[in-house]
């Protein structure tokens, strides 16, 4: 963690046109919490979104997109979750066991890590006052516990609010790619961040899904974002002449 926060913050935190969010960017654990897993699973896609904290830095540094964070593994508290929801603090994930989350602290997990995270990314959005949110996570092409191998390539999850992710699907959709309209995830089903930061406030918003082999590289990374960039962009250059 970065100053015993959950959270980094890149770029002038000052009024910005587009912000981005990474909620399972680190795969970090704080020695105060013993999760009782083998330590190979700290690379694996149930510990952190694999490539999103190179594609949030490099929007951040390279293409002036202030970025806010995480510091910390969603294993040991999931932050894309509503703080009152069991699985802010996984028992199990992916069909792997969570032995040092069974009867842990609950509470003491949101004081910690979710609480500070989301205060501080409140306190940010109101300083920023963006135009248009985009929220960064990415997904394995095949869960190890069920389902079939994942040809979305890249996905827009939305709940009620469609505005910037209907522009987003056809924008990506002419970079040939595969994508993915409320795929691989629903938002109207998993959208805890964006529902609270985002929706709540009437501002539009773009979670983006990307598949995490075509971001496991620096080159897959800086790909995506500067192709996140540009259709950032574009996107809200629709919205405004809407």
């Amino acid at each position: 963690m970065i100053d015993g926060q959950p959270y980094r913050q890149v770029g002038d935190v000052a009024p910005a046109r587009i912000v981005l969010v990474a909620d399972h960017a680190s795969n970090f654990v704080p020695d105060e919490v013993e999760l009782g897993i083998d330590p190979s699973l700290l690379d694996n896609h149930i510990a952190a979104d694999i490539g999103v904290e190179g594609v949030a830095d490099r929007l951040a540094r390279r293409h002036g997109i202030p970025a806010h964070i995480a510091c910390v593994s969603r294993l040991v508290c999931d932050l894309h979750r509503e703080p009152d929801n069991p699985a802010a603090v996984p028992t199990t994930s992916d069909g792997h066991l969570i032995p040092g989350n069974i009867g842990a602290d609950f509470d003491r997990r949101i004081r910690t890590y979710h609480a500070p995270y989301h205060d501080a990314l409140a306190k940010w959005l109101d300083a920023t006052n963006p135009a248009l949110i985009i929220s960064l996570h990415s997904f394995t092409p095949k869960l190890e516990s069920a389902g079939e191998q994942r040809e979305v390539e890249i996905g827009l999850l939305y709940n009620q609010d469609d505005r910037a992710a209907r522009h987003a699907i056809r924008l990506f959709s002419e970079q040939n790619l595969n994508v993915g309209d409320n795929e691989p995830y629903s938002g109207k089903e998993l959208n805890a961040t964006m529902n609270r930061h985002a929706e709540a406030h009437g501002r539009p918003y773009c979670t983006i899904e990307i598949r995490n082999d075509l971001i496991s590289t620096e080159a897959g990374q800086a790909r995506f974002a500067a192709m996140i960039a540009d259709i950032a962009g574009r996107v809200l250059l629709a919205l405004e002449t809407e």
